[in-house]
């Protein structure tokens, strides 16, 4: 089932040296670990194809991106078996995560069926118009040419080999060349065979997928660098996302980075929604926090509640909740190690008392709370920075003006949420211009795990949340990344794309 090989224009080819995976489970597989010999041999025919394949009708695309969700849901037992071992993620959690991913894949085919994402306009000519005539102009968005997509660790399928970036940029009329994640390089060999089977069943030139799996960082180097790629789409660290964003900027030709870093995603209890309902926001703040281990890039790491008894209250029946929840795996020894390492850091910071602690085993991770006075948090910056898994912090505010600051201190963040009652509106309504211009998704009662697949998504943020904050990585909007507009001016009706004639 497996081969261990790259998926490259067509051919499934060793290359480079090797690595071996570690899986949750079960024993390990070895893979071709791949370099700059891979990247520009995919890199190349990913050029190739480009002249083809943005040229294909948007309903042929539309098939294509139809086929391949077709091809990968005639794979999910496998892709469930070996990405559960790979991962430790539960057999439900893969399985709805697979339909996410065809989901996102025929919400696109759906979506350039019509003609909104071109952004189509037309100014007629004016040849009688004084004291200069004007000439016809017409414009429409058009592909940027070969894309490299990065896997994620956190979303084996549906953010990795043909997820959303992958997805919006074939819809968009772009090749594209997939670094995959070394944390699930089996899940993600499957989902590029089924790729690759559609690629053949529609007739297409190979070289608009390729697949390279490795480890280390001379790949992601590789690939950002190669003069043919066009945009990137990365989900990963800030660390990791921040250097290859450096590298897209500092080339020859500078080409867009579009990250997605890091957030902890605040949470505002705000006074009447505290005294009247603390308890279940506590309970729901709880079961949002511990998700998937914590390991979602919308995880609510911040509360930030009133100092006194009713936030009292609300701090013991989050740490109830939260210390019935056992022991859950992590995606890898990594991630483990450094939620461990960001456990010691925050504990370390002044002004900083533990409410919950626990004993993490190796890649397991339990949950973590701290409590911090808005003083503290207001005076220590490394509070704000993401703990990846589920540890949470609560920061208890003196008053209403102490929780503004807060709310203006923050960093950029995919996500700001506001627990309240119509009793808050008034505050709720002086908090929204700061969380607005903080965050790319601001929510009213409710946690932002789980984000919809819609046309009104918008899952990224001012820097370091995302790189771009014009941008989602979620969502049809995600399609204008890979695109660029194009001014066509007096050109013959013949000549034109179809769309503007």
């Amino acid at each position: 089932m497996l081969s261990g090989k790259h998926l490259i224009a067509g051919e499934w080819v060793a290359g480079g040296g090797s690595f071996t995976s570690q899986p949750a489970s079960g024993e390990g597989h070895v893979f071709a670990s791949g370099g700059a010999a891979e990247v520009a041999r995919a890199v190349e025919a990913a050029e190739a194809a480009f002249w083809s394949y943005s040229a294909l009708s948007r309903a042929e695309r539309a098939g294509f991106l139809e086929r391949i969700a077709d091809e990968i849901e005639a794979r999910g037992a496998d892709l469930t078996a070996v990405g559960s071992a790979e991962t430790g993620l539960p057999t439900a959690r893969l399985e709805g995560e697979r339909g996410r991913t065809t989901g996102q894949l025929r919400l696109f085919a759906r979506h350039i069926l019509g003609t909104d994402f071109l952004d189509l306009r037309h100014d007629v000519a004016l040849p009688e118009r004084q004291p200069l005539p004007r000439p016809d102009i017409r414009m429409m968005q058009r592909p940027v040419g070969p894309v490299a997509v990065f896997g994620a660790s956190n979303f084996p399928l549906a953010f990795s080999t043909a997820g959303g970036d992958t997805a919006s940029a074939l819809a968009a009329g772009c090749p594209v060349v997939v670094k995959g994640h070394p944390a699930h390089p089996g899940t993600g060999e499957i989902v590029a065979q089924a790729v690759d089977a559609a690629v053949r069943a529609c007739g297409l030139h190979p070289g608009v997928f390729s697949l390279i799996q490795g480890v280390g960082t001379d790949l992601g180097v590789a690939l950002v660098t190669h003069p043919l790629i066009t945009a990137v789409g990365f989900t990963g660290s800030l660390a990791g996302g921040r250097a290859l964003f450096d590298l897209c900027a500092r080339r020859e030709v500078p080409i867009p980075f579009y990250g997605e870093l890091g957030s902890v995603n605040p949470v505002f209890l705000m006074p009447a929604a505290l005294a009247a309902r603390g308890e279940a926001i506590a309970k729901g703040w709880a079961a949002s926090l511990t998700m998937g281990a914590g390991q979602f890039c919308t995880n609510p790491g911040i509360v930030v509640a009133m100092a006194g008894a009713e936030g009292d209250a609300f701090v013991a029946a989050a740490t109830a909740a939260l210390g019935a929840v056992g022991p859950q795996v992590m995606l890898t020894d990594g991630i483990a190690a450094a939620y461990r390492a960001g456990r010691e850091r925050i504990a370390a910071t002044a002004g900083v008392r533990e409410v919950l602690t626990s004993v993490c085993d190796r890649r397991n991770a339990t949950p973590y709370v701290f409590e911090v006075a808005g003083a503290d948090w207001l005076a220590n910056s490394v509070l704000g920075h993401e703990v990846f898994g589920p540890l949470g912090v609560i920061v208890r505010v003196a008053d209403f003006a102490e929780m503004e600051a807060v709310a203006r201190s923050l960093e950029g963040q995919l996500t700001c949420t506001l627990q309240m009652d119509d009793g808050d509106a008034d505050l709720a309504r002086r908090l929204m211009p700061v969380l607005e211009r903080k965050a790319g998704r601001v929510l009213a009662n409710g946690f932002p795990t789980g984000v919809e697949v819609c046309e009104a998504m918008v899952h990224g943020g001012p820097y370091p949340a995302s790189t771009n904050f014009g941008a989602t990585s979620v969502g049809t909007m995600a399609i204008r990344r890979w695109l660029r507009p194009v001014s066509y001016q007096n050109i013959p009706l013949a000549l034109l794309p179809e769309e503007l004639r």
